[in-house]
């Protein structure tokens, strides 16, 4: 059976992560949840039914839990809009927690935007004045109108992904619990592996990202309201202690930190650890393969802590194609 999450008030927290809200869903190991989620970057809570008249879209579905939500959830310090927490039963500090991305889709209305302002983004001092762009998304033909003769193809995914951290946060830099990774690869087909911080792992979801590039370089993405299937896998005892990702070819090591080449090379110490633990090489040997077959790349600039990922190809391990790794014993 398939559990369903709704986005409402009582459902939602915004701006940031803690491990001492209240669970709105309690779930044992194994369970799939459809989960919605909404995403209220420009919508000012003072009168957010305005935005949706002046960009002629219906007062329906996502947009309706949009103007509930910004009118009566406090905000935090963060812009995110997070659905949770998920308590999974038996779940401990040492444990894992696999998050299989079945679907995300965006909910109706369908639109997204894309905001910028002065003093954010990878180049800071670029414009004079704060930019908001809202681009309808065409399901049909799973396009966005970026302009007439230019559209763009969706890719979704969600942009936080987290299990909750030790104090609460803000919802902005991700850190070892995951959160607002914003890693492009983590479409459908998809696991991200978490390392549990608290009981009961807590977890949330939001800020889906109808399409985004490798760096998020003018500080935000396609930002979407999304349905979501996520199903939950609880690995006792394991030894991970920074996210990782996997995809039926890949798998896929992060680096986070505020300093970009601090990021990289965490990414580059985990590609060894990874290519030590499934392939059976030593650490020269391992340091070599991520050299010769890794690809690095930045996942985002602009959330304060930066991000860079390493994608390993399972192709160069006969045995390990097309399998399914499973986060580091």
């Amino acid at each position: 059976m398939t559990l369903h999450l709704r986005s409402r008030p009582e459902t939602v927290v915004w701006g940031f992560l803690a491990p001492d809200v209240p669970p709105v869903l309690r779930i044992a190991s194994g369970t799939t949840v459809d989960i919605d989620t909404v995403n209220a970057l420009c919508v000012p809570p003072d009168a957010p039914e305005a935005f949706f008249e002046r960009h002629r879209l219906e007062l329906t579905d996502a947009a309706q839990d949009i103007c509930d939500i910004v009118k009566t959830v406090p905000k935090g310090v963060g812009p995110h809009v997070l659905t949770g927490p998920i308590h999974i039963e038996g779940a401990e500090p040492g444990d894992v927690l696999e998050v299989r991305i079945h679907e995300v889709e965006p909910r109706a209305p369908h639109y997204g935007v894309n905001f910028t302002r002065p003093g954010a983004g990878s180049l800071p001092d670029l414009l004079p004045a704060p930019r908001t762009q809202v681009l309808p998304i065409d399901m049909a033909r799973r396009t966005a109108r970026f302009r007439e003769g230019l559209d763009i193809p969706l890719r979704p995914f969600m942009g936080i992904l987290a299990v909750a951290p030790t104090s609460r946060v803000s919802s902005i830099p991700p850190g070892r619990f995951g959160g607002n990774i914003d890693l492009k690869h983590l479409v459908p087909g998809a696991r991200l592996y978490l390392p549990v911080q608290v009981p009961g792992a807590l977890f949330f979801t939001g800020d889906g990202h109808g399409v985004q590039g490798n760096g998020e370089v003018n500080l935000t993405a396609l930002e979407t309201s999304m349905a979501t299937r996520l199903e939950f896998v609880l690995h006792p005892r394991r030894s991970l202690a920074w996210p990782m990702a996997e995809t039926p070819s890949h798998y896929i090591v992060m680096g986070l930190d505020e300093d970009l080449d601090t990021a990289a090379a965490d990414a580059v110490r985990r590609a060894v650890e990874v290519l030590q633990a499934f392939a059976g090489v030593d650490t020269g040997e391992a340091y070599a393969l991520a050299s010769l077959a890794v690809d690095f790349e930045v996942t985002q600039l602009v959330d304060g802590v930066k991000g860079i990922h390493g994608c390993i190809p399972k192709s160069l391990f006969t045995s390990a194609a097309e399998a399914w790794w499973g986060p580091v014993p």
